[in-house]
């Protein structure tokens, strides 16, 4: 992720710390709890995008479950900057550390 991303994330939890009415603590947690929700509707719009429900048929497109994956990574991003003040240098330090012991 470039630093434009992070710097985005960043004004994206200032602005949800300021509007939101649960103690910190709380926060966090429904902030991770938050990644869950929007997995399930990348799952959702596979299915849609399938058709595997036959009573709602083709209800989704493969544009829908790319945006929904966005959805994922920018509300993974958020809960990381919200763990951490340096959520992009923790990300960093994990896609290296993963890139290390899988790629030659």
């Amino acid at each position: 992720m470039e630093s434009a991303s992070w710097g985005t994330v960043g004004a994206l939890v200032e602005w949800l710390d300021r509007n939101g009415a649960h103690p910190r603590e709380t926060v966090r947690l429904l902030r991770i709890l938050k990644i869950q929700e929007e997995a399930g509707e990348v799952a959702e719009a596979v299915h849609g995008a399938m058709g595997s429900n036959p009573r709602k048929g083709a209800s989704h497109t493969w544009a829908d479950v790319e945006s929904e994956l966005c959805d994922v990574i920018l509300t993974a991003m958020v809960a990381l900057a919200t763990l951490t003040p340096d959520a992009e240098k923790a990300f960093r330090r994990h896609l290296e550390h993963v890139a290390d012991r899988s790629l030659d």
